[in-house]
C-alpha cells in the first residue's frame, strides 16, 4: 500500500533528540537548542503544503527457516549475533521473531519504505546553514514518516494493536508491540538487502532508487521489516565471523567477496 503525507501529519513524530545529535548539540545550553529548534520549525512552516513525504508497505505471509525469513514467497537470509555466550541472553536473529516453517502455521510480517520529495535534497544550495538544515530535517521527516506509518499499520492496516494509545515520546521509547528494524541499522547492516525488499514492494512507486551497493536515493529514506511478535526487540548484531560470512553468501546466492564488501564494517578481525 502506498501512502502520501502532508508535512503537518508527520511533523509531530519528529524525534528532536536525534535532530540535536546531528548538530552536535548534546550538552549545549537549552537556550541554544531551543533557538535551533525554532529555526527548524520556521523551515518546516515554509514546507507545509509545498513538500510531502511518502511511504509504502505490504503485510505478507511469512515463516522462518533457521536464519532465513521467508516472506511474500521470497527467502531473505538474516544474520545472527555471534557474541560470546552470556547466561540468559540468546544470540538473536530477526528470523527468530517469526513462526518456523516446520510449524505448518503461516505467520505475518511486513516490509516498508519511507522517503521525502526528492527535490528537498536540492534546495538552499547557496546557503551552507540552510542546506544542512534542509538535509537534517529531510532525514528526520523520513524517520518520522516511518514512525507515523508504523503506528497506522499497528492500529489500522494490520490492526494487531487497535487500542494502542501512546504519546509521541512513548513511541520514541518503543513502548509499542513489535518492531520495525531498518536496513543499514545495527541488526540489519547489509544495505544490499534493499535489493530484495525492492523486489517485494517496488521502491520506485515512492521515488526511491538504489545505487549499486543498495543505498537509497533520496538519502532521506528508510526501509526495513515489521514484526508484531510481543517479544520481538531491537539488537546490535555486532561483529560476525568468517564462517557466518560464507554461510550468508551461500544463502544469498552471491560470491563471498561481494558479501565481504557489503559487510566489511561488521566483520570480526581474523
Amino acid at each position: 500500500m502506498k501512502l502520501n503525507f502532508e508535512i503537518g501529519e508527520v511533523r509531530p513524530y519528529i524525534n528532536w533528540l536525534y535532530f540535536f545529535h546531528t548538530w552536535n548539540m548534546n550538552g549545549k545550553p537549552a537556550e541554544e537548542k531551543e533557538k535551533l529548534k525554532a529555526d527548524a520549525n520556521e523551515v518546516l512552516d515554509g514546507w507545509e503544503g509545498k513538500y510531502h513525504t511518502h511511504g509504502i508497505f505490504e503485510i505478507m505471509d511469512a515463516n522462518s527457516d533457521n536464519e532465513d525469513l521467508i516472506i511474500g514467497g521470497m527467502r531473505i537470509p538474516m544474520l545472527r549475533q555471534q557474541r560470546p555466550a552470556v547466561a540468559g541472553l540468546p544470540n538473536l536473529c530477526m528470523a527468530d521473531f517469526i513462526r518456523p516453517l516446520a510449524s505448518g502455521i503461516k505467520d505475518k510480517a511486513g516490509v516498508f519504505a519511507t522517503t521525502v520529495d526528492a527535490s528537498l535534497e536540492h534546495i538552499n544550495r547557496d546557503d551552507v546553514f540552510l542546506r544542512m538544515m534542509s538535509q537534517v530535517l529531510a532525514d528526520r521527516l523520513a524517520e518520522a514518516t516511518a514512525e507515523y506509518m508504523h503506528m497506522l499499520i499497528r492500529k489500522k492496516y494490520w490492526g494487531y494493536a487497535p487500542n494502542e494509545n501512546l504519546t509521541a515520546q512513548e513511541l520514541f521509547d518503543e513502548k509499542y508491540q513489535g518492531i520495525r528494524p531498518a536496513v543499514g541499522y545495527p541488526s540489519l547492516p547489509d544495505t544490499s538487502m534493499n535489493f530484495l525488499l525492492n523486489e517485494l514492494i517496488d521502491f520506485k512507486q515512492i521515488g526511491i532508487h538504489l545505487t549499486e551497493n543498495g543505498m537509497m536515493s533520496p538519502h532521506a529514506s528508510v526501509s526495513g521489516f515489521i514484526f508484531s511478535h510481543p517479544k520481538s526487540r531491537y539488537f546490535d548484531l555486532g561483529k560476525i565471523g568468517e564462517d557466518q560470512l560464507q554461510d550468508y553468501a551461500r544463502r544469498r546466492g552471491i560470491p563471498v567477496g561481494l558479501a565481504r564488501k557489503f559487510l566489511s564494517a561488521h566483520l570480526a578481525q581474523s
